[in-house]
């Protein structure tokens, strides 16, 4: 295919990108593992992240919290009463509190309140059981994984597999953790030191919500940045924005100064209208004109996540047509897609984007 003229114009600013987050228009898009393989498997466990590496995932997403000795683990959030049985651990029932973490008052168990070596002690389950009753018959089976440990197992199974597995941190509530003394930043960055990761072309993406965390992480390491954005709200530390402002022309180029690549909501990219898919708007141009990559999240197969002319039968938890979505976010031009069913996922890519 001949290069436009546009497209030879915007070569110099590509070829400034790191070679990971630059726009991948003419290549396969990556496809990444939302928590692992989290309609299978209890998200953010190994065994989650093993099953979403043989279904085809070339990046693998930890979340990362913070232990109160500084150990950066895996979970969504640091409060782990929904991911974890440790509720029923009765040396534990006098951690459980009350916290207001970026505005939310939320009672439970949370990571910085435990050591390490507590926080072995208590086993991962499914986080909607619900919808998931497959996935929760592995309730119990595993400890917390932390980011070190995940990053093992990546290159295990590069080796293994003898094709590249990344990992695609985030950030979580870096000012809410760095409020009470244990920012993520520096942590984050020794642990991409200490694996050969702090570079240009490193098999890792670093995503967060928040802006001033990116923009600090930018000053510290050559890792590609991605700014997450949500179809409501706004940064937790920029209370006077929001990430419709962001995603606005104006405000991808200002995002294009501190990141290498915009991580939307899916609806973001394709929109729900009369309550089916709408066509594409125009955030994956807008990025890409200015040398951004686009990563949208996240697909799930189940009906309680699809729009209402996607669900098939009439359970919550039965599978829509979710194929249509994938198909949809795939042919617009996205660099990678983020998703709870690596398999299902993968499949539809492979099929719009040939070996």
């Amino acid at each position: 295919m001949q290069l436009t003229r546009r497209a030879l114009a915007a070569l110099p600013a590509l070829a400034a990108l790191p070679a990971f987050a630059q726009p991948r228009r003419h290549k396969r898009p990556y496809a990444i593992a939302h928590r692992g393989a989290s309609g299978e498997r209890p998200e953010h466990t190994l065994m989650g992240y093993r099953l979403a590496i043989a279904e085809g995932a070339d990046f693998i997403e930890p979340d990362l919290v913070p232990t109160k000795d500084g150990h950066l683990v895996v979970r969504h959030e640091n409060e782990i009463g929904g991911t974890t049985d440790v509720a029923k651990h009765p040396e534990f029932a006098g951690r459980k509190t009350t916290k207001v973490i970026d505005g939310q008052k939320i009672e439970g168990w949370f990571t910085e309140d435990f050591t390490l070596a507590e926080l072995k002690t208590v086993r991962a389950r499914e986080r909607l059981p619900q919808l998931r009753p497959g996935s929760a018959k592995f309730d119990g089976l595993e400890a917390i994984p932390t980011y070190q440990e995940m990053l093992d197992l990546a290159k295990a199974e590069t080796r293994r597999l003898g094709r590249p597995i990344g990992t695609y941190p985030e950030m979580k509530h870096p000012t809410y953790f760095a409020s009470i003394g244990l920012p993520l930043e520096h942590r984050l960055l020794d642990m991409l030191k200490k694996n050969g990761l702090d570079s240009k072309t490193a098999p890792v993406f670093v995503q967060c919500f928040e802006v001033g965390a990116l923009k600090t992480f930018k000053q510290l390491s050559r890792a590609p940045l991605i700014q997450l954005v949500s179809v409501a709200g706004g940064p937790a530390d920029l209370p006077g924005v929001t990430y419709k402002e962001m995603v606005t022309p104006e405000g991808v180029k200002r995002i294009s100064a501190y990141a290498d690549g915009v991580g939307p909501e899916t609806p973001l990219v394709i929109p729900v209208v009369d309550g089916g898919l709408g066509p594409a708007t125009s955030l994956v141009a807008d990025c890409h004109a200015h040398g951004m990559a686009v990563h949208p999240w996240t697909v799930r197969a189940e009906n309680y996540f699809l729009p209402p002319k996607l669900r098939r039968g009439t359970s919550p938890a039965d599978h829509g047509d979710v194929d249509a979505l994938y198909e949809a976010l795939w042919k617009s031009g996205i660099d990678g897609l983020f998703s709870d069913f690596t398999a299902l996922s993968v499949a539809v890519r492979n099929r719009i984007y040939p070996a």
